[in-house]
């Protein structure tokens, strides 16, 4: 097994954590119908994984993407701490702002659109404006995956053709789901090129640790932890400079925990890349611990990656406004600051800073990216 190391090149990683319990159950099902470009019918398949603690997740084949995540509070009762829908068409539409899918080629902004590999321009998709953002118009996130079930494991693998949202070479990407028996959800993603192009993929999972309905009020009791003493600097467009910042004393600085209501209320919100203080034998590293501590739950993530970008879902309507609500699962209304995404990656925009990651895929090497997300009680 191979990934892209900090120091801009490939190295070969090796993971001993692996779940084979047989106290984990995956299920199968159907989660709706839509019709393809070519105005074929297909079917969206979700697979349900749960464990003895009564923990369980639930991914549909659609983006590769997390629809639910039942966790347990301090008293055992469960309660879903994801944003989503309830059916297939709210994934479809356009309201939906990339909830529990992968996200791909590369997640995070590209700056421009534009890069340069081997002497050679690329222009991508400009579907924010100047930017692009977490793939294109159609990313990963906007395609059906193919499914394989081995065991209490979930893989999910997508080809991306040469040209895709303006992408040099075919890429074959793939996103493994597994539960343990101790509610660790475990995510492995992979992914081989038949020409160097840039590859960043990351999972964009809206959590809120007091249940998915509670909003803004419910993020306001979280604490927040990030294993990281420098971030990304940006411009007004959220693109990076390409300097790499101390966060010192700062509002952002959450090298000790400290209380959402008092980091939102110092920044007004925060979207930036954190860059990870790593291990130094570049294995899996501490990344983040979120904790609700009213329901007792905590949420800790560890990972590969140099960055994770933290964001508060500043963009979700805001209430106070004109804008149009999200109605999400069982009718709750998604607002802005109502969750969090704790998205490990690679630094954006990292394929035009020669100071940053590499992260360039060529052929002959595998991209690889773990992240286990780990689930508790006080």
């Amino acid at each position: 097994m191979f990934a892209i190391s900090c120091h801009g090149t490939i190295s070969p990683k090796q993971y001993s954590y692996c779940s084979n319990s047989s106290d984990v159950i995956l299920a199968e099902d159907t989660f709706g119908t839509f019709k393809n470009e070519s105005g074929k019918t297909e079917t969206v398949r979700r697979f349900t994984l749960s464990n003895k603690n009564g923990m369980r997740i639930e991914i549909i084949n659609y983006g590769a993407t997390i629809t639910r995540l039942n966790v347990p509070e301090k008293t055992g009762r469960l309660e879903d701490v994801v944003l989503g829908f309830d059916n297939i068409e709210g994934y479809l539409g356009s309201s939906n702002p990339y909830f529990g899918c992968i996200v791909g080629r590369v997640a995070n902004r590209i700056g421009k659109g534009m890069f340069h590999l081997e002497g050679e321009e690329y222009n991508v998709t400009l579907n924010r404006g100047t930017y692009h953002l977490h793939g294109g118009k159609k990313g990963f996130d906007k395609v059906l995956w193919e499914s394989h079930v081995e065991g209490n494991k979930v893989t999910f693998s997508y080809l991306s053709k040469c040209g895709e949202e303006g992408y040099p070479g075919h890429v074959l990407v793939q996103a493994m789901y597994q539960l343990s028996s101790d509610n660790k959800l475990i995510l492995d993603m992979s992914a081989i090129s038949t020409k160097p192009t840039p590859i960043n993929l990351t999972n964009h999972t809206y959590f809120n640790l007091a249940g998915h309905k509670k909003g803004r009020t419910g993020i306001l009791e979280h604490t927040m932890c990030i294993n990281a003493d420098r971030y990304t600097e940006v411009d007004h467009e959220s693109i990076p400079t390409g300097e790499i910042r101390c966060l010192g004393d700062s509002n952002m600085d959450l090298r000790v925990p400290r209380v959402l209501a008092h980091v939102l209320s110092a920044t007004g919100g925060i979207d930036h890349n954190y860059c990870i203080n790593r291990c130094s034998h570049g294995g899996l590293t501490f990344i983040a611990r979120a904790t609700h501590p009213q329901s007792g739950r905590f949420m800790e993530i560890y990972s590969d990656q140099p960055g994770v970008q933290f964001y508060t879902a500043n963009f979700l309507p805001d209430p106070s406004s004109e804008d149009t609500l999200i109605v999400g699962k069982n009718g709750a209304n998604y607002v802005k600051q109502g969750a969090f995404c704790l998205e490990t990656q690679n630094f954006p925009d990292a394929v035009n800073h020669v100071n940053f990651p590499n992260s360039i895929l060529n052929p002959g090497y595998t991209y690889t990216h773990r992240v286990i997300y780990h689930f508790g009680v006080l």
